[in-house]
This record gives structure tokens, C-alpha cells and sequence, in this order.
């Protein structure tokens, strides 16, 4: 068995519309509203934004995870916009101890495909760009995101079951 320590992978299969699931992850409320963050302003290709973190209104238990962190900013730059297709943004990892200044580390790219299929939307999540962390951090925010990736991803049907 092989380890891809570079890349996180994890795929969904949501039982709503390509254009819901497409608005879902595209429209900067809806997203910050399932994930648990607000951001500045509509996503743009090419677009950097601020953003905080902000407790999921989707889940309880993972609003109170998320709660000692709010208001905790971060920065994205989106990447591409292809239509009910790819959207994907960078941005820094795991990046919530203030006391670390992460801004030259390489940023991670985040992409978000969606495939039409006969059950719904196969989401897939991957963020790559690991091993360009610094060591210090990389493990750290590896297995962060890895947990954070299966968690979004329950997040997101949860908001497409309720928005339906």
C-alpha cells in the first residue's frame, strides 16, 4: 500500500442537482454557511479574499468545534471557476495558531469537481500541495485537513438535505 502524503482525496455522492450542488460550493454565503467561515465578497477567478472563520449553521456539534476559533481570519485566492464543473482556491493550511506567520509558505490547492451521475452529484474534494509545507507544520496540517475534508463533506450533504 502506498501513502500520497502531497494529497487528500475524499468523494460524495450528493442526492440533489448539479446546479444546487454547483451554487452550494460557488455562492461565497452559502459555502461559508455550510463550511464555517465568511468571506468578503462573491468568488471570482483570480480573486484573493478574507475571510474568518465562523461556526457551521449546519451542525451543532461542529458549530461547538469550531466556536473557539471564530473570528479567526485567513486568506483564499480563488483559482478556477469552470461551470457545474471545477471550482478550486489556495490558500494556507491548518493556519490557526496567530503566532505563525505562514504567508510564504506555498499555499495548498483546493479543488471541488462535480460529476453528474444517475444517484445525484459525485463530489470530489482533493487538496494537494502538502509536501511543499514546511516540516514543522506539515504533519500537523496534513492530518487536520484530512479530518476537516471527511467532516466538510458530511457538512455539505447535511446543507443539501436541509435546503432542499
Amino acid at each position: 500500500m502506498t501513502t500520497d502524503t502531497d494529497r487528500i482525496q475524499k468523494k460524495i455522492l450528493l442526492r440533489a442537482p448539479l446546479a444546487r450542488v454547483w451554487r452550494a460550493i460557488t455562492d461565497s454565503a452559502e459555502l461559508g454557511s455550510w463550511f464555517g467561515m465568511r468571506l468578503d465578497g462573491p468568488f471570482a477567478a483570480g480573486k484573493a479574499m478574507r475571510a474568518t472563520i465562523a461556526p457551521t449553521t449546519v451542525d451543532p456539534e461542529i458549530a461547538a468545534m469550531q466556536k473557539p476559533m471564530e473570528g479567526l481570519p485567513f486568506e483564499l485566492t480563488v483559482d478556477r471557476i469552470e461551470p457545474q464543473r471545477l471550482f478550486s482556491f489556495r490558500w494556507h493550511p491548518h493556519a490557526i495558531d496567530p503566532t505563525e506567520d505562514v504567508s510564504a509558505e506555498e499555499p495548498t490547492l483546493v479543488v471541488f469537481e462535480l460529476e453528474e451521475t444517475a444517484g445525484g452529484v459525485l463530489l470530489t474534494v482533493t487538496e494537494s500541495g502538502f509536501d511543499r509545507i514546511p516540516l514543522a507544520r506539515r504533519a500537523k496540517a496534513f492530518a487536520a485537513n484530512d479530518h476537516g475534508w471527511h467532516l466538510q463533506t458530511t457538512m455539505i450533504e447535511k446543507y443539501l438535505a436541509r435546503a432542499a
